[in-house]
Parts: C-alpha cells; sequence; structure tokens
C-alpha cells in the first residue's frame, strides 16, 4: 500500500505508522470509568469499507489524515492534519 505524504509525496506504508481511526478524537475524559479507558484501548471496531485513520510519517514528522478501503486497500484521499504538516 502507498500513502501520498503532502510532504514527501507517493511513500511506501512502512514509512507511516498507522494512529487509528476517527476515533482517536474521542477519548475519554481523564476521570472516565475503567471501563470507557478498556473499550477505548482494547475494544474497537474493525469495518469493512471505507475509513479515516491517522498515521504518521516518520521521515519527515507529518501526520496525515487517510481515507482509505480496508476492503480494497484503495486510498482514496491523503491530507495534512492542520497545524501538524511540514
Amino acid at each position: 500500500m502507498r500513502i501520498t505524504c503532502p510532504c514527501c509525496g507517493s511513500r511506501d506504508r512502512r514509512e507511516f505508522t498507522y494512529y487509528g481511526s476517527d476515533d482517536y478524537l474521542r477519548r475519554p475524559d481523564a476521570d472516565a470509568a475503567a471501563q470507557a479507558w478498556d473499550d477505548y484501548l482494547h475494544n474497537r471496531d474493525n469495518p469493512a469499507g471505507e475509513t479515516r485513520d491517522l498515521w504518521y510519517h516518520d521521515p519527515c514528522g507529518t501526520w496525515v489524515k487517510v481515507t482509505r478501503d480496508t476492503v480494497t486497500h484503495a486510498i482514496h484521499a491523503c491530507e495534512p492534519v492542520a497545524g501538524e504538516a511540514g
């Protein structure tokens, strides 16, 4: 799979670190119950189809929001995360 870094262009997926789906924005409050944290850390959906994921391009330090299909592995869009790219 190839991901397009907004700074470096098309790169091999192995140059990136996967940080999760758009659920990364739904982190529980610091004082949330243990079950909420367990669900957040360990019990995630594994959807078939289109997802929006957060990836980090290790060589240049750019955060990238990737829209991709988990069935076909097709990449539909790659966008820099505001304030983090370049």
